[in-house]
């Protein structure tokens, strides 16, 4: 291999996670396991094959197939990550025969253990509320299967990640893989659960038929209205001094679109701090959930752009370790995997900050005090910054 492929033990990080991992997987994997694992001629077994996969993400050291791969000659990765020694074509081959379902009950098992702050309001309480978006990830040339026809010539490739972030423990919930072409409202109409509660942006509530749709399988959603939206009021509502003091300016019942297909649904007007208005939608009357809680529900929708960025940002996924889709989707599953960890690990989420922090504390560059006083420093900082902007 070249000189750029050369990996020593000092560039690699984030040991511990991986023996969490791999005690979860053994937990999940009685079913879901493709007949060629249980092939004892086979070099790569499922759980060093996942391992070695999450470690290369939770490593900004190792970019490529190759990195990962060459790292696996390393006698330490051999022996707490991967078993042994790695080739190219026993890696690649791999992501065809992982069962996602696997990974999804790994992952759906490790989110229950969080949990975040109690609601300071017990209002919201009631029900799990979820914000519900996508982002883009690009792809390479070589997924033809992400193609998507945006840009010049219509020869845009990226993949869409899905998700699903409940928003009152700030974690991930839910995740689907796509083509970057599939349209956000259908993969969401495919997860709908009678009882959940969804929070959206403005691209969802264009249609208002889906609106209808949602009431009509018992969910209840906050959803931002364009501003272009015909709103039909048929009933004013009156704000109390508490919807006021949050920016609320009107409350209203009303129809949406000049044929009524949205149903009867109640319109919120929040004033927002730039100037204009937020438009938000909901099937909730006032006493379910007054307008003050409305806004603070659609505001709080901003913390799965933040799990966006910090995906993509600190756990490496704009390298792919594999190409075909069912390989992207062990990878985002991976990524989801790791970052629930981490919050297991720290309590929260880390940012970059407390990842350095965490990463010289996993090499013995210091010690869990030291650990500990550096987060406390971080979080000290990050209560500074919301003072100044209050």
């Amino acid at each position: 291999m070249g000189s750029e492929l050369k990996i020593s033990e000092a560039d690699l990080r984030q040991w511990d996670l991986l023996g969490s991992f791999r005690e979860r997987l053994r937990e999940c994997s009685q079913k879901g396991l493709h007949s060629s694992w249980s092939d004892a001629r086979r070099r790569v077994q499922y759980a060093d094959y996942l391992s070695l996969f999450l470690f290369g993400l939770l490593n900004p050291a190792l970019k490529t197939m190759q990195s990962l791969c060459s790292a696996s000659q390393l006698k330490r990765v051999q022996r707490e990550v991967c078993g042994g020694a790695v080739s190219l074509g026993s890696f690649s081959e791999a992501q065809h025969l992982t069962e996602a379902a696997l990974l999804e009950r790994v992952f759906q098992d490790l989110t229950q253990q969080v949990q975040g702050p109690a609601p300071s309001d017990p209002r919201v309480a009631w029900q799990q509320w979820f914000a519900r978006d996508s982002s883009l990830l690009a792809a390479l040339p070589r997924m033809s299967w992400a193609l998507y026809g945006g840009g010049r010539g219509g020869s845009s490739r990226a993949v869409r990640l899905h998700l699903n972030l409940q928003l009152l423990e700030d974690k991930p919930a839910l995740m689907q893989v796509t083509a970057g072409k599939i349209c956000e409202r259908k993969a969401w109409k495919e997860i709908w659960e009678p009882g959940a509660a969804y929070v959206g942006d403005r691209y969802f509530g264009e249609s208002y038929g889906l609106l209808l749709e949602l009431k009509e399988k018992g969910c209840s959603y906050v959803i931002r209205l364009r501003d272009e939206a015909i709103i039909q009021v048929e009933e004013e509502l009156p704000l109390s001094a508490e919807d006021q003091a949050a920016g609320a300016v009107r409350q209203a019942w009303a129809i949406l679109g000049a044929r009524q297909g949205s149903g009867r649904l109640r319109v919120v007007w929040i004033a927002m701090a730039q100037g204009g208005t937020l438009q938000l939608a909901t099937n909730l009357s006032p006493e379910q959930m007054p307008a003050a809680l409305v806004g603070m529900l659609y505001r709080r929708r901003w913390q799965i752009e933040c799990f966006f960025r910090w995906v993509k940002c600190l756990l490496g996924c704009r390298h792919w370790l594999a190409e075909s889709q069912q390989g992207v989707t062990v990878q985002l599953y991976l990524a989801l995997i790791a970052a629930v960890l981490l919050q297991l690990c720290m309590g929260r989420r880390p940012n970059k900050r407390m990842m350095e922090l965490f990463q010289l504390y996993q090499l013995g560059w210091s010690s869990f005090d030291e650990l500990l006083i550096g987060f406390q420093r971080q979080q000290a900082r990050e209560q500074r910054r919301k003072i100044k902007k209050n």
